[in-house]
């Protein structure tokens, strides 16, 4: 009888909601996750960045399949080259972004699926800015046909994440009334 009747006062434990004990757990397991993709693709595009700097002179061009050529070349603008040479414009573009995908999740972490494409635009972005200030340039090193601009694999993780992002909100507002 003791617990029933120390319920009502403060300081006494009582259950949490089920709503609320499995929020936090839920949360914390997708920034978790977005941490993990974010490290691995990190790792993965200093990596190969890496290599392709100490087995391909800069300017040089080697063909892997059909239509597929590894390069060497520095990018001083965004993903694929653009806003070349404005490094004040790309370092606020590039944290205005970051951030507003921060909020986003903050707000939508239970959502399912939501912590990969947030991983890979988080570990897309700091691959490369890890080589802005390393380098004040950044890497690239994937050269498709007809005229497409070299890029590297923290590029690909943003282009891709941006997609799968579209991709899920799209499929939230269909099921969600």
């Amino acid at each position: 009888m003791r617990g029933i009747e120390d319920r009502g006062r403060p300081g006494a434990s009582q259950p949490a909601s089920p709503g609320r004990s499995r929020r936090l757990p839920v949360a914390a397991a997708a920034w978790m996750r977005v941490a993990l993709i974010a490290i691995a693709v990190i790792a993965a595009d200093q990596l190969s960045k890496r290599a392709v700097e100490h087995s391909i002179v800069r300017g040089e061009e080697r063909k892997v399949l059909p239509g597929i050529q590894l390069v060497n070349t520095r990018n001083r603008g965004v993903a694929f080259g653009f806003l070349p040479g404005s490094h004040v414009a790309v370092t606020i573009l590039i944290a205005v972004a970051l951030l507003a995908l921060l909020a986003y999740f903050a707000r939508h972490a239970e959502k399912p699926l939501i912590w990969l494409p947030t991983g890979m635009l988080i570990g897309g972005a700091l691959g490369n800015i890890i080589d802005r200030l390393k380098d004040g340039a950044v890497t690239d090193f994937v050269k498709l046909p007809l005229g497409w601009p070299p890029f590297n694999l923290a590029d690909s993780s943003i282009t891709l994440g941006i997609v799968i992002l579209f991709l899920l909100i799209d499929h939230q507002r269909r099921v969600e009334p």
